[in-house]
């Protein structure tokens, strides 16, 4: 399945909460039900971000483990 994405951003490297915080960011600048890609590292990355993305009111379409990193897919 292939998504329209609006906004794509790249985070590895960026740890807990600043890839939250970039995530909300970029979020913001999108139209309700737009589309954001993140990459996220593996582990507290993915385990938090889309979490609290969720808690925010936003949908979670889709994570694709792409080895040490994943794609989230997330949905304004």
């Amino acid at each position: 399945m292939e998504f329209n994405i609006a906004k794509s951003i790249n985070l590895e490297g960026v740890t807990c909460p600043m890839n939250f915080v970039k995530t909300k960011v970029a979020l913001a600048e999108l139209k309700t039900g737009e589309i954001l890609e993140v990459i996220l590292d593996e582990g507290e990355s993915i385990t938090n971000v889309p979490k609290s993305v969720k808690e925010e009111g936003h949908q979670v379409l889709k994570v694709i483990n792409l080895g040490e990193t994943f794609r989230v897919i997330i949905k304004k």
